[in-house]
């Protein structure tokens, strides 16, 4: 079964003891006597999703990260990736993603990121897996998902409209079906979860941020922790928690790449611009941990190794599974450290070059990618001229289309782990 239940937002997040002085009371006691002195200014957003991955990590049995390759990797992923000039500035680029810079976009992406989730089809032959036919073509994973939306809208379905979700009359599941009506005979994965997601997330933008999750931007005054925050506090089908040894981690993969995607489509400006966008990291999902061992950063234990390989399903919410995703988002961060630390410059390139015209696409296939799993950096010969910014999130979306381009090749070291869930 689909893993749905969040964890209750009323547990304190950090592991305390029965004798410890809850630090806000004493704060709250201390202005009571007048001891505090002047108010100071609020401490910006945290989303915590990164010490909750470092935790993981050093409290991870069955998934390891090798410093060596790490470190070997994060040069090869910063040599390829300047190469492909890597950025967000041609999201838009792809056939598939909308091209209107407006709050229809922005209506587009929310519900893109609020079913994103849950491709992977259990079908050995690949003609047999669930995919959508549009415009002569037929798309399979997170594209598919796009193409199914363009293709409703198209048809006239207001597929995109919270109103429209929330009146069961109308978005019903058989709606719904027709929507992800696929190529072949096998269905979308759980897809009465997608509606209950869609009813859910129309209930709250009708009833609290006036229908629109524009509205949801605005109040999160350019902090892209902020907007996390904020999402995963409002809506229960984005709170990607777990308690993981007797401590709450949260993950927040839809959440962020939802972030994450406002910034890339809009380049940083208008309904994307955050003024904290280096606090999202990698996105904790099955590809990013599978492309993280090709590349030999992430090692599993024997026992979990076979498992993935067998094509076995991991429970949602076990210990394997966070180990995954949990040392993944932290091995990606150490992977961008390493690059920063080797390649200073990379810190200010992202905001000069905000302007600037890349040679490639977000989302698109990598040049070479099969040199990502090489190995040796001395595959890319000549530095380029320019220096394009880097992030985790950058990093993340171009291990993701690597992994992509080396399924495309079946050229996959390791399948990707199997579990079922509304998180990704």
């Amino acid at each position: 079964m689909p893993s749905w239940t969040p964890v209750p937002l009323s547990k304190d997040p950090d592991v305390m003891s029965d004798d410890d002085a809850d630090p806000e009371l004493v704060e709250l006691l201390r202005q009571h006597l007048g001891l505090s002195g002047k108010p100071s200014a609020p401490a910006p957003p945290e989303t915590k999703v990164l010490e909750g991955a470092q935790y993981v990590f050093d409290n991870a049995i069955d998934v390891a990260i090798s410093p060596g390759q790490t470190k070997e990797a994060a040069e090869t992923i910063w040599r390829l990736m300047q190469k492909k000039a890597y950025s967000t500035h041609t999201w838009s680029d792809h056939e598939l993603h909308p091209k209107a810079k407006d709050e229809s976009t922005v209506d587009f992406i929310f519900t893109m990121d609020l079913l994103n989730f849950s491709f992977w089809s259990e079908e050995k032959d690949e003609s047999k897996r669930f995919a959508i036919e549009y415009r002569g073509k037929k798309w399979t994973g997170y594209w598919s998902l796009v193409a199914a939306l363009q293709r409703a809208l198209e048809e006239g379905i207001p597929i995109t409209t919270p109103d429209f979700w929330v009146d069961e009359e109308k978005c019903t599941k058989e709606v719904l079906r027709h929507v992800f009506r696929s190529a072949t005979d096998e269905e979308i994965p759980l897809l009465q979860e997608r509606l209950e997601c869609l009813r859910e997330a129309g209930d709250v933008l009708c009833n609290e941020f006036g229908g629109s999750f524009a509205n949801c931007i605005e109040s999160a005054d350019l902090s892209a922790a902020g907007l996390v925050n904020l999402v995963t506090e409002s809506f229960n089908c984005f709170r990607d928690e777990i308690i993981f040894q007797n401590r709450r981690v949260r993950l927040y993969k839809r959440a962020q790449i939802l972030v994450a995607d406002l910034w890339a489509c809009f380049n940083g400006e208008d309904f994307g611009e955050f003024n904290d966008i280096d606090k999202i990291t990698m996105f904790a999902d099955y590809r990013i941990p599978q492309m993280l061992h090709q590349l030999g950063c992430l090692r599993y234990s024997p026992p979990l190794e076979s498992h993935i390989r067998s094509l076995k399903p991991i429970t949602p919410g076990s210990t394997w599974e966070v180990e995954l995703r949990g040392t993944s988002i932290w091995c990606v961060e150490l992977i961008k450290r390493e690059i920063e630390k080797r390649h200073p410059e990379v810190k200010t390139a992202g905001k000069s070059d905000m302007n600037s015209q890349p040679e490639s696409e977000v989302g698109g296939e990598p040049e070479d990618a099969e040199k990502v799993v090489d190995g040796p950096a001395e595959h890319a010969e000549h530095k380029p001229h320019k220096t394009y910014g880097i992030n985790a999130i950058l990093i993340d979306f171009f291990l993701y289309d690597t992994m992509k381009h080396l399924e495309e090749e079946h050229n996959e070291g390791i399948p990707h782990h199997r579990t079922r869930s509304i998180w990704y």
